[in-house]
């Protein structure tokens, strides 16, 4: 299923699409990794959340006596945590927020789903661009050809001075051939990375993906995958831009981009060959996302659960909607069991709905929600002790959705579905033929 080639030396002046948008954001010839240099980036990304943005919005004007920022239009914030029980706490922070970016001029958007979706239909993630965000999910930009970082509490230095220092990154090469089978999906493929390569297999490196299998691959399901990437510790993911990421930067465009790939020769720490014919659906146990936690879906089958959950930014897409309707058609979800199920964006359960998704997962007893990252880290519905949830969110560590007293296994939205319509862990290729 995978084969290893390790390090594969430079070839002259051959550069990584990760060290060619490096390079343009540091307005430099090239750069390599382990470099350091400052970095303009194209997009500061951030969504409030209580302890992180208030507090750096203070550090911003009270500590460092910024009272105006060169190019607004660079600094990107949403509110897309803290939807759900409409109370004055909420409220509270997301006003902090909303004053903030009347303040410097800032356009905040509320309300049109996960920021690291939206970011990529109001046309932010555009190949070849440079973002940052304190939130490491940011990376599923990209699957656009753009190189979105994760750069935790250092975003204020950006915020600050327009600039950041970070170390040039090496990149580690996922060459993908053939195609998922019914049932199978990206997130099947990150989990079976993850067993492969560790939990800390891609440290302070960029995955890049390529080949034949990475090119069939949907831009909902690259999104889907780039998501994850932190779980490998990587800095990021990236797809080298085709014609269907091209295709949708035209559409969806505010600027004008440069597309930039890989040379030939680019040199990578290594290059791991994965045939997508030969995946089978995963299933991470109760935990983390490290590899020593991460099974086939037999090896965790029958396990019973109360609760299943399709969303966060790494699913809820289209294709993880149509994967769900497609497993739920004529079913019902099992007696005890509670499925939410939460569309990434509010464009997307538009779409959901034209395309009458969301009646098969109502008529099977599903519970729709509006667009948030509420349900994925606890603060909608959260998880009572003893419970035992099957997820398509981001993290599965004690207490991430609810109480420390909860079980949260994580697998693809066709896996979340099957197993809420049996009330146990099941392979979805059971009901996926």
């Amino acid at each position: 299923m995978s084969d290893v080639t390790q390090a594969t030396a430079t070839t002259g002046t051959a550069l990584t699409v990760t060290e060619k948008i490096l390079a343009r954001a540091a307005s430099l010839g090239e750069v390599r990794p382990g470099q350091n240099h400052p970095f303009r980036p194209d997009y500061m990304v951030a969504y409030d959340f209580p302890g992180y943005t208030d507090l750096m919005f203070k550090q911003m004007h009270d500590d460092f006596g910024i009272t105006e920022v060169d190019d607004p239009e660079r600094y990107l914030v949403f509110i897309d945590h803290m939807l759900s029980n409409r109370n004055e706490r909420e409220e509270e922070v997301h006003d902090v927020t909303r004053r903030w970016g009347e303040f410097y001029g800032i356009t905040v958007h509320e309300g049109r789903g996960i920021g690291h979706q939206v970011a990529a239909e109001l046309g932010y993630a555009l190949p070849g661009k440079f973002l940052i965000h304190f939130d490491g999910h940011i990376s599923g930009l990209g699957a656009f050809g753009a190189l979105g970082w994760g750069v935790r509490r250092d975003l204020l230095e950006a915020w600050v001075s327009g600039r950041i220092f970070l170390d040039v990154p090496a990149s580690m090469r996922f060459h993908l051939t053939g195609s998922f089978a019914p049932g199978v999906d990206n997130r099947d493929l990150i989990h079976e990375i993850i067993s492969r390569v560790g939990a800390d297999g891609c440290a302070h490196q960029v995955m890049e993906f390529t080949g034949p299998g990475a090119e069939n691959m949907s831009i909902g399901r690259r999104q889907g995958l780039c998501g994850m990437a932190m779980f490998t510790g990587a800095v990021s993911a990236i797809f080298n831009p085709d014609e269907a990421a091209l295709e949708y930067a035209r559409r969806v465009a505010r600027t004008e981009f440069e597309p930039l790939t890989s040379d030939p020769g680019a040199a990578y720490t290594a290059t791991h060959e994965i045939d997508l014919d030969a995946l089978r659906p995963r299933v991470v146990l109760p935990g983390s996302a490290r590899s020593a936690n991460t099974l086939g879906v037999d090896e965790a089958a029958g396990t019973p659960i109360t609760r299943a959950f399709i969303g966060s930014c790494a699913s809820g897409r289209i294709e993880d909607i149509r994967a769900a309707a497609e497993v739920l058609r004529g079913r019902r979800v099992a007696p005890g069991v509670q499925l939410n199920v939460v569309p990434t964006s509010q464009l997307i359960h538009r779409q959901a709905e034209e395309e009458g998704l969301l009646d098969v997962l109502r008529e099977a007893g599903a519970n729709v929600a509006i667009s948030s990252c509420d349900f994925c880290f606890g603060y909608a519905r959260p998880l009572q002790p003893g419970e035992k949830c099957i997820s398509t969110g981001v993290l599965n560590i004690s207490g991430r959705m609810g109480s420390t007293d909860a079980d949260i296994y994580m697998g693809s939205a066709y896996t979340v579905a099957a197993s809420a319509v049996s009330g146990r862990i099941t392979d979805p290729r059971e009901v996926v033929k």
